[in-house]
């Protein structure tokens, strides 16, 4: 499994899991009709933005050389107090979870992220999303609740947090 920093060319291949990832974790907690509506081709173009612009960092994990999971993070986005990087997005095909490779990027983002600069880091995440044990078993502590609203529902959403993210960085060295 290769982990790398991704590029430009890597926007549809992102978008593709984000999409697939979607679709097999958020039935029942997102309305269906939201789901059905997402589109390749309008992820394809969200990734070349944020991947242009520069200000998020995204990883890639590559499994013979098929993108099957990525992850984005920076500076933080969706307050936290006391938190200044954040986990925006995680994403691995359901074929490919459960292997480490969700934790490897994870690591690897909190390692990017304080070469940045930046001590901790918080995501965001709907409370009733299984990946919740996934954060928790990665040391993440709960740190915040809100409400979001995704296809008119209103939703809970939960925060993790991992207020010193330099542990994760020295399991990203015991483990990368």
């Amino acid at each position: 499994m290769l982990i790398r920093n991704a590029v430009v060319n890597d926007a549809r291949p992102i978008a593709q899991v984000h999409l697939a990832s979607w679709k097999t974790t958020y039935p029942g907690l997102i309305p269906q009709e939201y789901i059905d509506g997402l589109r390749v081709e309008k992820g394809t173009a969200d990734w070349q933005a944020a991947l242009s612009s520069g200000r998020t960092t995204v990883l890639v994990a590559e499994d013979e050389k098929t993108v099957v999971g990525f992850a984005a993070g920076g500076a933080i986005a969706h307050a936290v107090d006391g938190y200044e990087g954040e986990l925006g997005a995680i994403y691995l095909l359901a074929s490919h979870q459960r292997r480490g490779i969700g934790a490897a990027l994870l690591r690897r983002m909190a390692a990017e992220l304080q070469g940045k600069g930046l001590r901790n880091m918080a995501v965001w995440v709907l409370r009733e999303n299984p990946a919740c044990g996934f954060y928790r078993r990665l040391g993440g502590i709960q740190v915040g609740e809100q409400t979001i609203e995704i296809g008119g529902r209103v939703l809970p959403e939960i925060a993790y947090g991992w207020p010193e993210i330099g542990v994760l960085c020295e399991d990203e060295l015991a483990h990368g």
